[in-house]
């Protein structure tokens, strides 16, 4: 019978959830409530790598366990994603997928009836490393808004407990960073107990670690009342109307917490059973085998087939009749356009000189014109029709437009100017000559002498 693994990647520890027999990675077969669904086992981090320690922990599992057909691994962000796969594939594992620990946590969540009946939650992991806090729809499991932050974590809250310890007296400082880290494991534990229990006395090396509830409350209150503010603010900021919120993480336990987000925030905390295992399980009930999926092709062999083969060496722009003919038409519009505009200077200068009747009617006074005493009216011949097929662009063009109308050019001639007298001048060569009036003398020629 085939089985899955589901691996949480933390800050502090490595776990791995594996459902008993019985159970299978099929949704509804797996009993979250059942006592034992799944066995879930953890790797205290220490000193190694927490990528490195994970890769070994999934390859212990896949080798004492052969039945195990897919694996599904949590991961915080993008970051914390690329480690764990750079590690893996020097690893030479491939049977896996990744999948985001929120995503797992509200996949147990909702499988479990946890969030039933709620639409927009708000989770609220407080883990080892820091606090992250994500509004998130549980029916399109769209994430609306997320932050996370590392000025309150597991690790605070653990040096919080050592100082105060330190400074009560009843401790000493460990001499060197090994007892400050067996020192620190003592808290945490003393933590964890602080849960369930009242009060908690742990001997150790440098003395007994000795704490109350009330004590413990006391000394976190203010890093719980600004992660409880950090919530409210997300919730603000991601404009949801936000139903519930769930504490998952190893110090979601802590009861102090979910007292304090219940006076700040005003909607129901949940507190799942063993909150620091919430996104482990949710992973194994995520991991499916991966299927073999073709390879893609090349990039160059996929444009290099998307391309016809160009054996001409004219540019495709070019490479038609119907494209060479649509260039010919632009440059004979070009053409026309350009001859218009000349036409329009010349009657601007003619009206400026006082030939504007002239040069409107197409009077011709040049040189070399033809002079008849009758007007003289010529039609142009149409253009006989080819039998070359059009292109399919341009008749689509010539049946969308209407036919051309057939020109008649009307040129009327008039008798030759009179020959240029002594004061007229020519300015411009083709134009009539401009006369030039004869002006009296500014000053009078001196009277000649009587006698």
């Amino acid at each position: 019978m085939s089985s899955v693994l589901g691996v949480s990647v933390g800050a502090g520890a490595v776990r791995v959830a594996r459902p008993y027999a019985g159970n299978s990675a099929e949704r509804g077969t797996v009993q979250p409530h059942a006592a034992g669904a799944f066995d879930v086992q953890a790797v205290p981090v220490g000193e190694r790598r927490v990528e490195e320690l994970a890769a070994d922990a999934i390859g212990a599992v896949l080798s004492a366990d052969p039945q195990i057909t897919a694996t599904a691994i949590a991961y915080r962000d993008e970051q914390h994603a690329r480690a764990i796969r750079a590690e893996l594939a020097r690893r030479q594992f491939t049977n896996y997928e990744l999948v985001p620990d929120v995503i797992a946590a509200l996949e147990f969540l909702e499988f479990s009836g946890e969030l039933q009946g709620f639409g927009t939650v708000a989770l609220y992991d407080l883990g080892a490393s820091g606090l992250s806090v994500t509004v998130v729809d549980t029916a399109s499991r769209q994430i609306s808004f997320t932050e996370r932050t590392s000025d309150i974590s597991g690790d605070y809250l653990d040096s919080l407990i050592r100082e105060q310890q330190i400074a009560s007296g009843r401790i000493a400082h460990p001499p060197d960073a090994a007892g400050l880290a067996a020192l620190d494991a003592l808290c945490r534990t003393a933590k964890e107990e602080l849960s369930e229990s009242s009060a908690v006395a742990l001997p150790s090396t440098e003395g007994l670690v000795l704490l109350s509830q009330e004590n413990f409350e006391a000394l976190i209150m203010l890093a719980v009342e600004s992660s409880a503010r950090m919530a409210r603010d997300v919730i603000l900021r991601s404009e949801q109307p936000v139903q519930a919120v769930a504490l998952i993480g190893g110090c979601a336990q802590i009861p102090l917490v979910a007292r304090v987000l219940r006076r700040w925030l005003g909607v129901p905390v949940l507190v799942p059973a063993n909150p620091g295992t919430i996104a482990t399980r949710g992973a194994a009930i995520l991991a499916r085998p991966v299927r073999q999926r073709p390879a893609p092709a090349s990039f160059t062999t996929a444009f290099e087939n998307s391309i016809p083969a160009q054996h001409d060496s004219n540019p495709p722009l070019l490479s038609s009749a119907g494209a060479v003919e649509k260039f010919s038409r632009r440059r004979e519009i070009s053409m026309a356009g350009v001859a218009v505009g000349a036409l329009v200077v010349v009657a601007a200068i003619g009206v400026s000189l006082g030939w504007g009747p002239q040069v409107l009617e197409h009077d011709s006074q040049s040189s070399d014109a033809v002079t008849t005493s009758a007007p003289v009216t010529t039609t142009r011949p149409s253009i006989e029709t080819t039998t070359v097929a059009p292109s399919t662009t341009d008749a689509t063009n010539e049946s969308l437009a209407g036919p051309a109308p057939q020109r008649h050019e009307t040129t009327t001639t008039t008798e030759a100017p009179p020959e240029p007298g002594p004061n007229t001048i020519t300015i411009i060569p083709g134009l009539p000559p401009v006369v030039v009036p004869t002006l009296p003398p500014l000053f009078p020629a001196p009277a000649a002498p009587a006698g």
